[in-house]
């Protein structure tokens, strides 16, 4: 059998929407996308292009590549491809909170998984890449697109997935700085009080009630969260003020985007105010001497997906 190649495409994720810790998360409109090329003979070769490559390993310790093995491993191939090509471009900024290494591991898997001819349910790729990352609520929304809510269940993860009636436009506040998730889950508490978990368990439920319902009144009241980010707080200077500054510019809520640093606005795409959110998110960044660019993403409906000739063609 000859090589078989294939290209990917993944979008940027941002998890917990505030109130939804290691539970909610959204496929944001920003994208890496993978070419891979499985081999016959122990041939590793990665080439990397975009944000963050410098800082991404081009050798069998590169999270694309291990995903890949993965999946070759459980399907019992890896004997019959014991290398691979691997072309990367990315989009999505590297240890940010936009879940890069979400976007990695889907790609890896459901590249490896079409090269396999889809020997594995999407379902059954989620528990791999759950196992991989540790949690689901990043490549949850990279598989399968839209707002998801994701649990684990006897050692199995459950995700529903669904479009919200309010159309939305979510403008990210990226800073120049990392984060790395180690650090800030080495930030949290091992245990919470009553009052706080009551306080996330009904914002986090009228947060999904809102979105599903299109209720934007009590939507703008349910992004408030206790359980994690006033523990964040000091790891990204300015957070607060950054939150108050976007939803008086017209945001109808604003989070850490999931372990951050990047900070996200959630606003109706019919109040068309992302401009001046995102002028007003960089400001009370620059006042606490972070510099910090703001994008304006949409909401990605198709989740991973191989990339079609003409879709290659508008890149």
């Amino acid at each position: 059998m000859g090589e078989k190649s294939i290209r990917i495409r993944v979008p940027g994720t941002s998890a917990n929407c505030g109130p939804g810790f290691d539970t909610l998360g959204v496929a944001c409109t920003i994208y890496n996308e993978l070419e891979l090329t499985l081999l016959h003979e122990p041939r590793l070769a990665i080439e990397i292009k975009g944000d963050g490559a410098s800082k991404i390993p081009q050798d069998e310790r590169n999270i694309v590549w291990r995903s890949v093995r993965y999946l070759l491993e459980k399907a019992g191939a890896q004997g019959e491809y014991p290398g691979a090509v691997i072309r990367m471009e990315n989009r999505v900024p590297l240890s940010r909170g936009l879940g890069s290494s979400a976007t990695a591991i889907v790609s890896g898997l459901k590249a490896a998984n079409v090269l396999l001819d889809n020997r594995f349910t999407r379902r059954e790729l989620l528990q791999f890449a759950t196992e991989i990352e540790g949690h689901p609520d990043n490549v949850a929304p990279a598989l399968f697109g839209g707002f998801t809510v994701s649990i684990l269940q006897h050692g199995r993860t459950e995700t529903i997935s669904f479009v919200p009636k309010l159309r939305m436009k979510f403008v990210v506040a990226i800073p120049d700085f990392y984060l790395s998730t180690k650090v800030a889950r080495q930030a949290l508490p091992e245990q919470v009080s009553l009052q706080d978990a009551v306080f996330n368990v009904g914002r986090a439920s009228m947060l999904v009630a809102a979105l599903l319902k299109g209720n934007d009144k009590v939507l703008r009241d349910a992004f408030d969260d206790a359980l994690h980010q006033p523990y964040r707080m000091s790891l990204v200077p300015g957070m607060k003020e950054v939150f108050q500054a976007a939803k008086k510019a017209g945001a109808v809520g604003a989070a850490l985007s999931g372990a951050g640093p990047c900070l996200i606005a959630f606003t109706l795409e019919r109040d068309r105010c992302t401009q001046e959110v995102g002028e007003a998110m960089t400001k009370a960044f620059q006042a606490h001497d972070i510099q910090a660019k703001a994008i304006t993403l949409g909401l990605d409906l198709k989740g991973a997906h191989v990339l079609n000739h003409a879709e290659s063609l508008k890149k």
